[in-house]
């Protein structure tokens, strides 16, 4: 599994708007770059990133190969009730991880 930092407050007032901030530690890996010995490199990016609350995408995004290393995501949301972020991201190889966050709402 891939290192994640992962930024969501831990307690809200509802109506509140939130900023969630995640980090995936990640090469984003063009292809296009030769290794020391002359090979390339494979292509290895994060292609697909989506956030969920309580079921449902609050979140989206499409990543490309001129996105950074270690991409950062940061976005806000209104704060309507307790509950749990579920964060997800897709490699290009299909592989899918995720991780979550919880936040109380009073």
């Amino acid at each position: 599994m891939m290192r994640t930092l992962i930024n969501v407050p831990k307690t809200a007032n509802k109506g509140e708007i939130v900023e969630i901030r995640a980090m995936i530690a990640h090469p984003m890996e063009t292809g296009y770059r030769t290794g020391e010995n002359g090979v390339p490199i494979p292509r290895r990016i994060i292609h697909r990133f989506t956030c969920s609350f309580a079921g449902r995408e609050i979140f989206a995004a499409d990543l490309f190969p001129a996105m950074s290393a270690n991409p950062f995501l940061a976005f806000t949301t209104i704060a309507t009730q307790s509950g749990s972020f579920t964060f997800t991201w897709t490699d290009e190889d299909g592989t899918t991880q995720s991780a979550a966050a919880e936040i109380t709402v009073t």
